[in-house]
């Protein structure tokens, strides 16, 4: 057998970035998906505003959608009162992309860096070795150092690797499909909560509508069973309280609330990304944005395992700073959820919770939540974890840029804005992995060393706190060794 070094399987937009990624770091991955060709439907179409730095720091952000600045106004449980430009400093506040685009977009940039693709293959069980994965692939074996599960909330790969999925089970029944509602004017657009439940409408008077219902009497008796106009069209109805008349259905699917995580984000040689690892109600687009961090995230610590320079540990941190992460977003949709109970005695907490939202510390805290700019890994080093700003920076050239563009190729990046020799000195001695830019910006440290992900592994304002251990923690040996 050919033996691939990473084997990803799952080529949504999450496993398709992934490759990318890893394709970035000289890596050539395989993809296996199992559909023949892409869906083409969008199930989200939400990228927030942590995603959208993300992406800028790769030269994607423009390729992916339409991108928002400033105030944008978003809810929390339906209840809109946020602003996501308030926790944003001047970056993306928000970006429209439909997953199915977005997908497309990751799909050319993994084949255009080396990544294989190949469709219409169904993984189907997997067997872990020393120093190798075999996946079962419509019946034939393939052969991979590593595996990453990036195949859905069903993922085969989490199943065969024994790895449990746990949380709580669902309680709300949820149908969404693009429909022509035959009375546009009828129904209510937008976030509405009645009595009887919710129905969000994206209202298109002379096309399709897309129509989402919660019905919170009783979760999918049969969550496999194909969803017909009718049941859609009832649920609607019973929870409007009047006749939605529809027609021309397309994308019809169901799902629930149930919030389940992987207890494990890594065993052995087989990982998990993306909603294999992590699913949730929809409340805030949040799933696929954490996603794509998820790939963002592992994707140039699985390259450096691949490439042998690794430091030890380093693939474990993958779990470390990514399960906590989801772990709170599921917590924040449960919150969610239980606020949108239709329940007429709900209505007072749902009143309380509208005008705590109006403080801005609240605000803010909220909004930093559902966009993810809050997220902050431990890094063991003080005032760093989080992501790096995107200061303009001016070179002793005049050459002007942002932090953003140096990131472009996915290298490690000391950042010295003091003309240390003492610190650029250091991190030469790590030139094959990190690059090293002398440069002036309004901030208070003299140097930042910034990981491939964007986030800051260390900070020259954390006395105590070596350079050089920081490099060894996070890029191995030195290139000298």
């Amino acid at each position: 057998m050919t033996m691939f070094d990473v084997a990803v399987v799952g080529g949504g937009p999450v496993g398709m970035l992934l490759a990318a990624e890893l394709g970035l770091q000289g890596v050539r991955p395989l993809v296996l998906e199992r559909h023949p060709a892409p869906p083409g439907e969008s199930k989200a179409g939400t990228l927030h505003a942590r995603t959208a730095q993300s992406l800028d720091r790769r030269g994607l952000l423009e390729a992916v959608g339409r991108t928002t600045y400033g105030s944008v106004s978003f809810h929390f449980s339906g209840m809109f009162g946020l602003d996501l430009g308030a926790v944003t400093e001047g970056g993306p506040s928000i970006v429209g992309s439909p997953q199915a685009w977005a997908e497309q977009v990751f799909a050319r940039r993994a084949a255009a860096l080396g990544a294989e693709i190949r469709r219409g293959q169904e993984v189907t069980g997997l067997v872990q070795h020393d120093d190798h994965v075999v996946l079962t692939v419509n019946g034939r074996e393939v052969a991979a150092r590593y595996v990453v599960g990036a195949d859905g909330a069903r993922s085969a790969v989490r199943k065969a690797a024994g790895i449990p999925f746990t949380g709580t089970g669902a309680r709300v029944a949820a149908l969404m499909g693009d429909v022509r509602l035959l009375d546009p004017y009828g129904v209510p657009p937008g976030y509405t909560r009645t009595p009887r439940g919710w129905i969000i409408v994206w209202l298109n008077p002379a096309g399709h509508s897309r129509i989402t219902t919660y019905d919170f009497r009783a979760p999918h008796a049969d969550r496999e069973a194909p969803v017909t106009l009718e049941e859609l069209q009832a649920a609607a109805e019973h929870i409007t309280g009047r006749p939605v008349p529809m027609a021309g259905p397309r994308g019809l699917s169901r799902y629930g609330d149930a919030a389940l995580q992987a207890e494990t984000y890594r065993a052995g040689r087989v990982l998990l990304a993306g909603d294999a690892a992590h699913v949730h109600f929809p409340w805030g687009g949040q799933g696929l944005n954490t996603g794509l961090e998820d790939a963002f995230n592992l994707g140039w610590k699985l390259a450096a395992e691949v490439r042998g320079t690794a430091p030890g540990g380093l693939l474990d941190s993958y779990h470390a700073e990514r399960h906590p992460v989801a772990a709170r977003v599921l917590w924040n949709v449960r919150a969610q959820t239980a606020l949108a109970d239709p329940d007429p005695a709900v209505d007072p907490l749902r009143e309380l919770f509208a005008e705590l939202m109006r403080f801005d510390e609240v605000n803010e805290y909220l909004s930093g939540m559902i966009s993810a700019v809050d997220t902050t890994y431990d890094v063991g080093v003080p005032g760093a974890g989080r992501m790096a700003p995107d200061l303009e920076l001016k070179t002793a050239d005049g050459d002007v840029l942002h932090l953003a563009e140096t990131l472009h190729g996915g290298r490690a990046l000391l950042l010295d804005l003091a003309g240390r020799d003492d610190l650029a000195e250091t991190a030469a001695r790590w030139g094959s992995r990190v690059d090293v830019l002398r440069a002036r910006a309004d901030h208070e440290a003299d140097a930042l060393l910034v990981r491939p992900d964007g986030y800051v592994a260390w900070t020259s304002a954390a006395r105590g706190h070596s350079l050089e251990a920081a490099l060894e923690r996070w890029f191995g040996a030195c290139d000298e060794e």
